[in-house]
């Protein structure tokens, strides 16, 4: 019989009862312990699935999904965690519904969700709209909830807002976890969270801001490099270094790629669009103005293509700790010479890691999963625990 011991051993020294029926914004809003009970029940989901063993909480209902850019990962990783705990789930396309005609979010919320257990939405291309939105949804659902109109109020996973990308970024750490061979080695570690040369413009700064605002929870020293003119938000370099003064870890930002991937363990070289020009594109759109944004567009490819040395380069990973630094991404990386001319990363690094790299993405159906786990499960040890005792088969071989 397979043993669930240690996940629900872990588990009992965790105080996450406040996941209860809530939901997911931003990680730096849960707790230490909300984390990591996180982290167990991903692991705990995933032993039982590589067991064979059933882990579905619901014997029906639906959960949604509303993607309001494009997504291979996320949003299969959303689909395959809804299914694993017992989900049917139902793509909201907004060009399809009547949002295209000024439905109100109060009105959408409360027609998508009469037998939704979960709102899974992304959310990430315009500055100040997306976690909004969100709570707008979360504020919606629970108004309907309190006055009859729904029998349940659906919990919201966050999928990428304009802020953070949880489920990306817990995903990642939960990667780490595994390759140095548990949370408490990860302590001390370096990690460069590193702008890189992209042909493309307007990539969400929410993948590197997730990165700091994360990682410096757990003591260690992470490294945010980028070219000036490149910079995240304020707000979240706050919450960085106040992250890294509680843990025992550091924060530091510097405009030099060299300087941060110097002796790191770790490097996660990704694209971003400024946060300047962001705003900017953000009132452009919202004003229609299509010239505008034209010459946004621009403008920012030409100021990319001043920093195409910024490239994760083999002579560059050999100056990482002992020339054998992690390289993460969170995928599709441009890289040289395959999917573009000039990119984020030369060719063969990133075949060296390209094992890894999946490996890094498979972990986040199982946190998006634990992320719906612990809000809809009061007692996750005493579930767990029964699912192992029923033994029932996810399939039959």
């Amino acid at each position: 019989m397979a043993d669930i011991s240690k996940y629900v051993s872990t588990l009992d020294k965790l105080n996450f009862s406040n996941m209860y029926d809530g939901d997911f914004f931003l990680t730096w809003e849960k707790s230490r312990d909300e984390l990591d009970a996180v982290f167990t029940v991903a692991d705990a989901l995933r032993y039982l699935r590589e067991n064979n063993i059933s882990s579905k909480i619901f014997d029906s209902g639906l959960a949604i999904s509303l993607f309001r850019d494009n997504s291979t990962r996320t949003r299969f990783s959303f689909a395959s965690a809804c299914n694993l705990l017992g989900l049917e789930v139902q793509d909201l396309d907004e060009g399809k519904s009547q949002i295209a005609h000024g439905e109100t979010v109060r009105e959408t919320a409360n027609m998508i969700s009469f037998m939704a257990d979960v709102i899974g939405i992304r959310d990430d291309m315009y500055i100040g709209k997306g976690n909004t939105y969100m709570h707008d949804v979360v504020e919606s659902v629970t108004q309907g909830n309190k006055d009859g109109v729904l029998e349940q109020k659906p919990t919201l996973v966050n999928l990428q807002c304009d802020i953070d990308h949880p489920t990306q970024t817990m995903a990642d750490f939960l990667h780490l976890i595994h390759e140095f061979g548990g949370i408490e080695n990860l302590k001390g570690k370096k990690i460069a969270m590193s702008w890189a040369y992209s042909p493309s413009y307007g990539k969400p700064l929410s993948v590197p801001q997730g990165v700091v605002g994360l990682m410096t929870r757990f003591g260690m020293n992470v490294v945010l490099a980028h070219p000036k003119g490149y910079e995240i938000m304020d707000g979240v370099e706050k919450v960085a270094a106040e992250n890294a003064v509680k843990s025992g870890g550091s924060f530091t930002v510097t405009n030099n790629m060299k300087e941060a991937f110097s002796e790191a363990d770790i490097v996660y070289p990704k694209s971003w669009a400024p946060f300047a020009a962001m705003e900017k594109r953000t009132i452009l759109y919202g004003n229609g103005d299509t010239a505008g944004i034209q010459a946004l567009e621009k403008e920012l490819l030409a100021q990319n293509a001043n920093f195409k040395d910024w490239e994760c380069t083999e002579s560059l990973m050999k100056t990482t700790k002992e020339g054998k630094a992690l390289y993460l991404h969170c995928l599709p990386a441009d890289i040289t010479g395959v999917s573009c001319k000039e990119g984020e990363v030369e060719a063969s690094v990133f075949d060296r890691y390209r094992n890894q790299l999946y490996k890094q993405a498979s972990y986040k159906p199982y946190i998006i999963a634990a992320m719906i786990f612990l809000a809809k499960v009061k007692n996750p040890q005493k579930v767990l625990s029964a699912m192992v005792q029923q033994n029932k088969l996810r399939w039959s071989k």
